[in-house]
């Protein structure tokens, strides 16, 4: 267990690759965590800063070892998450400064932002939905995804770049634009997928953010969409998440996006994968992640890749093993490029959750030279909410594909 205090959930993990032994984590609304034993043991504070505080936690860590922890903001004499705020830890998540912000838009209320860091440059780029009038009904408010960047370490931002080209609908559904998880290529490509109206979307950048596609490739069909019921649960997503492969293995160069959806039905969600190989252009047909043969539920997907060795790795929640809505925590690794994956199961305990309690819009996961850790947020049968990671090694998931 990372942390069971202040209701943390929606949590977000990062190992640092230079020091591989230093993890830094985040959970709403404000909780940090660090660890110095690649998470054998973790302490914790309370985030503070004169911007406000108010979750969707990112943490990434920038080529100096510093971590940077992005979250929305709730600033005194401003607007209820008018902006992203990055505050930066250069001694391992024990202290944090201050912060600086981006995105800032008069009263347009930014959401579900997310960073990436180009380990070549340091330059630092995050995108996110922006709405111009939360949960307005009125056709002329719209979503749209937005892209900044920062060439100085986070001290200064670009302006606010939209890269959209259909804007989405306000009323955080969807219809809204969301899901925007930026990736990087091999000559500093820029790559960004997200979801609306029953399908994934991707544009891309090839000179560090200044020009986009003029129209946005498709990459798959969403059946259900990304804003779908799972029984428990006071909502539940399955929004993108993109990575690219830059190690030096056989697929240097390939885009992963990871989703969850309901094409097999409303008590059948999995988890899929599609790459493309050609910086984007073409897609291929989704491959479905979790490998059992139930039609039961898995959901709540996030996907990590170690760029040592080209290795994926996603993890969900997933009912294969029950009749109702106890939950389990899985893991998939693909050795081969995303076409096959092995599944364990991660968790020790299931959970059944309470759909009174809110448990966050995502899980998150980190891996580096063969260090694998998880994080995901559980529930006790009070209601009571605690995050939590498991110590995985490649060794593993070797033992289950000798079996």
């Amino acid at each position: 267990m990372i942390g069971n205090q202040n209701d943390p959930e929606e949590v977000s993990i990062c190992i640092n690759p230079k020091k591989p032994s230093q993890l830094v984590a985040g959970a709403n609304i404000n909780n940090y965590y660090f660890s110095n034993d690649t998470g054998k043991t973790w302490r914790s504070g309370l985030l503070n800063s004169k911007y406000g505080v108010w979750g969707d936690p990112c943490v990434v860590v920038d080529t100096f070892g510093s971590f940077l922890f992005f979250h929305l903001s709730n600033p005194p004499g401003g607007s209820w998450v008018d902006r992203t705020v990055c505050q930066k830890s250069t001694d391992g998540g024990v202290s944090w400064s201050q912060g600086t912000y981006s995105g800032l838009n008069g009263k347009k209320v930014e959401d579900k932002h997310w960073a990436y860091v180009d380990r070549k440059t340091n330059h630092i780029f995050v995108t996110w939905t922006q709405f111009d009038k939360y949960e307005s009904k009125n056709p002329m408010d719209s979503s749209n995804i937005m892209f900044t960047e920062s060439f100085d370490d986070c001290r200064t931002w670009t302006a606010a770049k939209r890269i959209n080209k259909v804007a989405g609908g306000c009323m955080d559904n969807d219809k809204t634009v969301e899901g925007a998880v930026p990736a990087v290529g091999p000559d500093g490509e820029i790559y960004v997928a997200w979801a609306v109206n029953e399908g994934i979307h991707f544009n891309r950048s090839l000179d560090t953010g200044k020009t986009w596609l003029e129209k946005e490739i498709f990459v798959s069909d969403m059946p259900g969409g990304w804003d779908y019921k799972i029984s428990g649960l006071q909502r539940c997503n399955g929004m993108p998440i993109t990575v690219c492969d830059l190690s030096n293995g056989p697929n240097k160069g390939t885009i992963y996006i990871n989703w969850s959806d309901q094409r097999k039905g409303a008590k059948n969600t999995d988890v899929w994968l599609a790459k493309s190989t050609d910086k984007g252009m073409t897609w291929s047909k989704p491959v479905r992640v979790n490998n059992d043969s139930t039609k039961t539920q898995q959901f709540l997907s996030w996907m990590a890749i170690d760029q040592t060795n080209g290795y994926l790795y996603i993890d969900f929640y997933d009912r294969r093993n029950y009749r109702d809505s106890k939950t389990d925590v899985y893991l998939a690794q693909s050795k081969d490029g995303g076409n096959t994956f092995t599944n364990i199961k991660i968790s020790q305990r299931n959970f059944k959750p309470n759909d009174k309690v809110f448990m966050g819009d995502y899980n998150n996961i980190t891996a580096c030279n063969n260090i694998i850790r998880p994080m995901w947020t559980s529930m006790d049968e009070h209601g009571g909410l605690s995050v939590w990671t498991a110590l995985i090694s490649v060794k593993d998931f070797d033992k289950v594909e000798k079996k």
